[in-house]
């Protein structure tokens, strides 16, 4: 089975920035990556060595299945990110890198181009989510999976060349959605008990059946392929045993690295020209 020892030692590192971001010398290359996620916007920062030395995020609702859909509300919080961050680590960010969906058209793209330059950033590379999911994660052949928050993407992956990508709408909106109705409360107040840890048993047997409509998302794209494993990334993901349906439904071994949230904003970064 494939290692992510490499990938989450970095992953860890990552995290720890969140809540001690590292000063630089202001005249330092950064590479820097916005990720404009269905759930939460995020934006990571790298040194010249692609080490991280920052990270901001913040939960939205501006875009939906990989569309934005409040322009400004989606400017806002990524100049607002971006100002937190310059002030933690005493530089200015000007370059970044973006990711869409796989598949996004070509105007969709633009803007979310568009957001990130609104905010002070010259976007210097667009990628599609799974295949930034790669730069971290480094796989040599297999499908990587980023299950956000409105869309399940995928890349398949054969000798560290992407020969397909895909993305259909369901994603963990979607699973939200199911715990607000079972537990008659508002959108909002359904996504902080689907990510509380404690509810985490009693929320999965709920969301089942989304995760197994994920699993025949997957199935219908793989199926002309020879994959022999799945991996997990995106916000999604970290629902604990996800993996397992998703493995059970497919019949491919399905693995996720640790915090599958951060793999894909991590690799935007990662992809970033300076």
């Amino acid at each position: 089975m494939f290692d992510f020892k490499n990938s989450d030692a970095l992953i860890s590192k990552l995290e720890d920035t969140i809540k001690n971001p590292i000063k630089v010398n202001k005249d330092d290359d950064l590479f820097v990556g916005v990720d404009l996620g269905t759930a939460y916007i995020v934006i990571v920062v790298l040194d010249k060595d692609k080490n991280p030395i920052a990270c901001e995020m913040k939960f939205a609702q501006v875009i939906r299945d990989g569309l934005v859909v409040d322009y400004m509300g989606a400017l806002n919080i990524v100049k607002e990110l971006k100002k937190n961050i310059e002030e933690k680590i005493g530089a200015r960010l000007t370059k970044a890198a973006i990711a869409v969906p796989p598949g996004t058209g070509e105007k969709d793209s633009k803007t979310h181009k568009y957001v990130v330059e609104g905010a002070g950033f010259e976007v210097t590379n667009t990628l599609d989510e799974p295949t930034a999911a790669n730069a971290v994660l480094n796989i040599l052949d297999g499908a990587i999976v980023d299950i956000g928050g409105g869309t399940t993407g995928l890349s398949i992956i054969e000798n560290k060349e992407v020969v397909y990508i895909a993305d259909e709408a369901t994603g963990g909106t979607h699973l939200t959605l199911v715990v607000a109705g079972n537990y008659k409360v508002k959108f909002e107040e359904a996504e902080v008990l689907k990510t509380a840890k404690e509810k985490q048993d009693e929320i999965f047997p709920l969301v089942i059946p989304v995760i197994q409509k994920m699993a025949s998302i997957i199935n219908s794209h793989i199926k002309k392929y020879d994959i022999k494993e799945i991996y997990l990334v995106g916000g999604t993901s970290c629902l604990k045993g996800i993996e397992k349906v998703i493995e059970s439904e497919t019949g491919i071994k399905t693995i996720k690295p640790k915090n599958p949230f951060l793999v894909t904003p991590l690799g935007i970064a990662m992809n970033c020209k300076v």
